[in-house]
């Protein structure tokens, strides 16, 4: 497993990993991804954890399950419950000719507003990445079209609906967001849910 000091020829696949998510007691958020091996990996976290954390890994569409056995300075060491085929992994990880890997996934519960042309929409944000958006309700004809979503403490963001379903739509963004943006919008909802929670107790 990688330690902080330590130089492994397993860095080289860190700019292929550099984002991924991490599911851990108070949630879902991503983390940078420095260096992996086939025992574990290193990452900067953006929300705190414990050592001896039970936590999940998504990397390359795969759940790993880990133990948090170190932290420095915001950077963590994960060791994975069972060590993994390199690989196979990064053999996955590859898209198919003429699509992009998708990026990690935050499921979110959330209101936002999506302005299509002159028509505002406001809908639920059912999961968020640093590509797009998947978002409820929001009507078939808006599939193609150019859009303005607006969060609560996020930047307005341009994008385009790719796809509809059942009165969802995936929204992609014209520019991703940045890693410390989203990882930032995250810390911000985990600390006014966790005041909420506190103000709540009797």
């Amino acid at each position: 497993m990688p330690r902080p000091a330590e130089r492994r020829d397993d860095e080289r696949i860190a700019p292929m990993l550099r984002v991924a998510k991490l599911v851990g007691p108070l949630g879902e958020q991503l983390i940078r991804v420095r260096n992996v091996s086939a025992g574990g990996l290193m990452a900067e976290c953006s929300q705190p954890v414990s050592v001896g954390d039970a936590v999940s890994v998504e990397l390359s569409s795969q759940q790993i399950p880990s133990t948090v056995v170190w932290i420095r300075e915001g950077t963590v060491g994960l060791k994975f419950d069972q060590d993994l085929d390199l690989g196979e992994m990064l053999a996955g990880r590859k898209p198919r000719h003429g699509l992009r890997a998708r990026p990690p996934r935050l499921r979110v519960g959330c209101r936002a507003s999506v302005r299509v042309d002159k028509v505002y929409y406001t809908v639920d944000v059912h999961d968020i990445s640093l590509g797009g958006m998947k978002v409820e309700p929001i009507d078939q004809y808006c599939v193609g079209k150019k859009v303005v979503v607006v969060v609560e403490s996020l930047r307005p963001i341009k994008g385009e609906v790719r796809w509809y379903s059942d009165r969802k739509a995936g929204i992609v963004f014209d520019n991703p967001l940045s890693f410390d943006e989203l990882a930032e919008w995250v810390g911000k909802r985990l600390e006014l849910a966790s005041l909420k929670a506190a103000y709540q107790k009797p």
